[in-house]
């Protein structure tokens, strides 16, 4: 008979593949947990975490989110993102005890992540945990909603103020520089008047005599 440990190798299995865009891994879940032995009550178990991952996606990355330092959710590598949400969900949805919950997802670190994978996978896990210490899930899910739209509205602030600083000291160049001086086209053109021709000088003629003819 499967164990848990095995039940949620094989979730991970999934949640990675649906992660990758595969949705036919979310569809036939149940065929690859029998192809893996994974039955019964153990299969039940896997079935509830890989529904319930999916479901709740994204409230487990914004209480992911709220944990990594320095870090985007969506830059992390596709099996860390699965992994952490598997032992976010088993945290704060099955209840399960939380040194089973961070001990299971490191070892799952171990064997599928990179080498810097447990020490992250731990410091989240345990940053959450700590986190949520008598506080009420979806009042602690509101603050972090909150502070993430506050972060967004300064990031888009400070965004704006940027782009209105380069836009006035490109004004300022465009303000200092000499205008240059326009011509109208009329006044370039010569307005000296045209000076008169003078009369050409007067020819009399002496009109010549008529002669009349000779006679014979």
């Amino acid at each position: 008979m499967a164990t848990r440990t095995q039940a949620r190798n094989a979730v991970i299995g999934i949640l990675y593949a649906y992660d990758l865009g595969n949705e036919d891994a979310l569809k036939n879940a149940k065929e690859i947990l029998e192809e893996k032995r994974i039955r019964h009550k153990q299969q039940e178990f896997a079935l509830c975490l890989t529904l319930g991952v999916v479901e709740q996606k994204d409230a487990l990355d914004s209480l992911i989110s709220a944990h990594l330092k320095e870090w985007d959710i969506e830059r992390l590598g596709n099996i860390e993102r699965a992994i952490l949400r598997l032992g976010a969900y088993e945290m704060c949805y099955q209840k399960t005890d939380v040194p089973i919950v961070i001990n299971e997802a490191i070892e799952l670190s171990k064997a599928y992540g990179d080498d810097n994978a447990p020490k992250l996978i731990n410091g989240v896990l345990d940053s959450l945990q700590k986190a949520l210490k008598d506080k009420d899930l979806q009042e602690y899910l509101n603050e972090i909603k909150a502070t993430q739209s506050a972060l967004k509205q300064a990031r888009l602030n400070a965004s704006q103020a940027r782009i209105e600083s380069t836009q006035n000291s490109k004004h300022k160049k465009q303000d200092s520089k000499p205008q240059k001086r326009i011509h109208n086209s009329n006044q370039s053109k010569n307005t000296t008047p045209k000076r008169t021709q003078s009369p050409k000088p007067y020819k009399s003629f002496k009109r010549a005599e008529s002669t009349k003819p000779k006679n014979p």
